[in-house]
């Protein structure tokens, strides 16, 4: 019988959806960019586009340092133990009901593919995304800088793209992975109020 187990602190809810949020409206205002569409206006789009940005990474600095100072980062921490069991149920198990082969604790929040996941966006394609950004934002400093010789606007431009890509492709998955829950709006329910419905907790588990 699933148990209620509080595995989110109010400042991992806000992180989340805050971030959630700005990476949405950072696409809509990208995409407008790109002209794909026209909403807000070319120059206007591009305002909010990086106001968005600077409240990202200001988002994004203050988590990392939460992290840190929490000892939550330890979640992350790789493992490849059920790897394959993972992949396996959430491509082909999950469709014919096949227990799930991994169990949250308060100690262990992420599967090991999330844990996988979730470390290269913060290790790779975070920091990829941060820094064409930003050097996209002072291109008009780069001489300055000295680094108009080795860097090209347009490989930036679409290096931040890709980037920018990759962020979207982890949202799409991450919704899809939010109704594999107990229920249907499980996970979602626990990211609004903290308290996520599991099928059992192992007390005695060693610290992360």
């Amino acid at each position: 019988m699933p148990k209620k187990l509080y595995l989110f602190t109010r400042f991992e809810r806000f992180w989340h959806w805050s971030q959630a949020g700005l990476i949405i409206f950072m696409a809509v205002t990208g995409f407008e960019i790109h002209a794909f569409y026209q909403l807000f206006g070319f120059e206007r789009a591009i305002e909010l586009h990086n106001t968005a940005a600077w409240l990202l990474i200001g988002l994004w600095i203050f988590t990392i340092f939460w992290h840190a100072t929490t000892g939550e980062w330890k979640q992350y921490i790789p493992t490849f133990d059920k790897i394959i069991a993972m992949i396996r149920y959430y491509s082909v198990g999950i469709f014919s009901d096949a227990p799930h082969p991994y169990h949250i604790t308060r100690l262990h929040k992420h599967n090991p593919l999330q844990r996988l996941v979730y470390l290269s966006l913060w290790v790779f394609i975070n920091p990829t995304i941060w820094i064409s950004g930003l050097l996209y934002y002072f291109y008009n400093d780069w001489a300055a800088w000295g680094l108009t010789p080795y860097l090209d606007l347009e490989i930036v431009s679409i290096i931040h793209t890709i980037a920018a890509f990759l962020v979207m492709t982890f949202l799409i998955g991450h919704v899809y992975l939010i109704t594999t829950g107990v229920t249907f709006f499980a996970h979602i329910k626990a990211m609004i109020i903290g308290w996520e419905e599991v099928e059992y907790e192992d007390e005695d588990e060693d610290e992360v």
